[in-house]
């Protein structure tokens, strides 16, 4: 999963990059700075313990720190726009520490700049479809996002058919994808509730928020592991920024994850709910996908319940299932597959 980070000067944006991924990063610049954080999960802990393999991988969140927004348009960022589009989700950070910005209008003035660079490129395309023939069906879907954004609307809005996904996959809409609003508040705030005027404009814009401050949670992310609990213990935090991020992002991109084990290897597989045995399989290896035969499954809680798999076998847990099988959130699996 990649996340792409965007904000204006003072946001404190490059602190909250660096709240997520325990690194540090310069502030300023035009460059934009890259970061992996492992998606920490107690079942991958769990299924390491039991199987002591060569390796345990977690799923990972790739975040890109693009470099600050000034007062000039997004739309006038030609360069900026094209290493956006590449993510899969936005995490917008708002500045709420300092009492001089108005976090909730830098929020909706993001949100117009992105609508706005949609509109250039949506323009810019039916422009050259004039010229175009047997392209038809493009055009009426770019009518329908044109009349949306000019409605000052995001592409989200929109319910798209499968077909008309694939039509509009190149174009990478910003105003498509999907979208965090991170305020960062002062130290004082850091663990409290968005306050309800903030969460009612959250739910009219139909996007998710949280409230961390990036100059505790820095300082969290230096910690050693067996510090950190207690740090946040005294300032009445729960869990640090970047476990409460990951969990709300996993629910805005519709996400579970499933496991892989044995003694070279543990790992985690992130894949959007829904998904079918058989495209879950190409997450692996495109080959496992196309030479698909079965899939042996177990779930994690019967697997931890039992103990082994010759265990969950004799009781009825492992089960074969065929590609249409939708993976569930947890599942450990073993794919079957011929080429």
């Amino acid at each position: 999963m990649k996340v792409g980070l965007i904000g204006r000067q003072g946001s404190g944006k490059t602190a909250i990059f660096g709240a997520l991924t325990g690194l540090r990063a310069e502030t300023g610049g035009n460059e934009s700075h890259l970061g992996v954080t492992k998606v920490p999960d107690a079942r991958i802990d769990r299924l390491s313990e039991i199987f002591k393999p060569k390796k345990t991988t977690y799923a990972e969140i790739r975040f890109t720190d693009f470099p600050a927004q000034s007062n000039e348009k997004l739309k006038a960022n030609a360069a900026l726009i094209a290493q956006m589009r590449d993510v899969d989700a936005m995490a917008l950070v708002l500045n709420d520490f300092d009492g001089a910005s108005d976090p909730l209008k830098d929020l909706r003035d993001l949100l117009a700049e992105m609508i706005l660079a949609d509109l250039v490129v949506v323009e810019n395309r039916q422009t050259k479809l004039k010229k175009e023939k047997g392209k038809e069906r493009e055009g009426e879907v770019l009518a329908r996002c044109l009349k949306t954004l000019e409605a000052e609307e995001s592409l989200r809005s929109i319910d798209f058919t499968p077909d008309e996904e694939s039509l509009l996959a190149g174009f990478g809409f910003l105003s498509r994808k999907s979208v965090i609003a991170l305020f960062n508040v002062a130290e004082e705030r850091a663990g409290k509730d968005l306050p309800d005027n903030y969460r009612k404009e959250l739910e009219r814009l139909q996007i998710p928020g949280l409230a961390l401050s990036a100059k505790v949670e820095m300082e969290v992310a230096q910690l050693d592991e067996k510090d950190r609990q207690g740090f946040l213990n005294e300032l009445g935090i729960d869990e640090p920024a970047r476990d409460r991020f990951i969990r709300a992002s996993y629910k805005l991109l519709n996400l579970i994850s499933f496991f892989t084990s044995g003694e070279d290897e543990v790992k985690a597989w992130t894949i959007e709910q829904g998904t079918p045995a058989r495209k879950a399989a190409g997450k692996i290896h495109s080959d496992i996908e196309r030479g698909f035969i079965r899939a042996e499954v177990v779930a994690y809680e019967d697997f931890i319940r039992y103990g082994s798999d010759a265990k969950c076998r004799e009781a009825g847990k492992l089960r074969l299932e065929g590609k249409d099988y939708v993976v569930a959130d947890g599942d450990i699996i073993h794919f079957r597959f011929n080429v």
